[in-house]
């Protein structure tokens, strides 16, 4: 395809998308620009994928149709400043930092500029990432086609509001953080219970594997499928005992809703 697409930041999502990108064949790699201040991470992508260096924002904004912003929250505002309608005006701004609306970026920029917000996770390095996608008014149905497709190429996509962002951040955005600490926990007590280290994390990590892929592949409710492996008076049932006695369920909500209330402190201080 002709489509050009910048990355302002190559770190491991912006890394993650350009070689699913590229390795589903959705953009050529000539067609491809990244601008990083970190030369390390350059050079691994241009050694990788041989996509092409640009020198600066403005470069790379000429350069293309669709510019993904792929930076940590804390530095966006520094990148905007960089930005004005006149250099981006021709071109759909993908932003995928956390807590920063589209129209704190419209405020930042100009009210004309065409702004998508994304939030992806890590998975999308193994090509099972999820990632929610709010569109401005600005952008038309092909463009919304194209933009889930680019998406596509690193896991599943869904589309929701983006009063709801926040909310997936908490959910999906930082949710691996959750799961690998989840992970670790199990791999240690089996360490202690005399299980090889890099067994228990494989035996582990397999299992919530197959958890989730049960989950998503019967269509039974999460509560249906713990109760298939909760005989009674058996040893599973004991360990939910224990979890629950610990509140287990009540932690993460917890933990879940602090996530999301961090992410509105920085959607409201971003925006001021």
């Amino acid at each position: 395809m002709d489509k050009k697409i910048g990355f302002i930041g190559c770190g491991n999502m912006g890394g993650a998308l350009i070689q699913g990108i590229i390795s589903s064949n959705q953009i050529n790699f000539q067609n491809v620009f990244i601008f990083d201040k970190d030369s390390n991470k350059v050079n691994s992508l241009v050694d990788k994928f041989n996509v092409s260096i640009k020198k600066n924002i403005t470069e790379l904004t000429q350069a293309s149709d669709f510019v993904v912003l792929a930076v940590k929250p804390n530095i966006v505002p520094n990148i905007l400043k960089e930005l004005s309608l006149d250099t981006i005006k021709d071109i759909i701004l993908i932003s995928i930092a956390a807590g920063i609306t589209i129209k704190t970026i419209k405020k930042t920029i100009g009210k004309d500029c065409r702004v998508v917000r994304v939030m992806p996770n890590t998975p999308a390095l193994v090509g099972e990432g999820m990632t929610a996608i709010s569109f401005d008014n600005t952008i038309n149905n092909d463009e919304k086609v194209y933009i889930n497709q680019i998406f596509e190429t690193v896991g599943k996509v869904i589309e929701i509001e983006e009063k709801h962002m926040n909310a997936i951040t908490a959910l999906s955005g930082s949710s691996p953080a959750y799961v690998f600490i989840f992970i670790e926990a199990m791999a240690d007590a089996a360490v202690k219970m005399g299980i090889p280290r890099e067994l228990a994390y494989n035996t582990a990590a397999q299992a919530v594997l197959g958890s989730a892929k049960m989950v998503l592949e019967t269509g039974k409710h999460p509560g249906e499928l713990k109760d298939m492996v909760c005989s009674p008076a058996g040893t599973t049932i004991e360990a939910v005992y224990q979890l629950e006695k610990r509140g287990f369920r009540g932690t993460i909500i917890k933990a879940m809703q602090e996530c999301y209330e961090k992410a509105e402190e920085l959607s409201e201080e971003m925006g001021e």
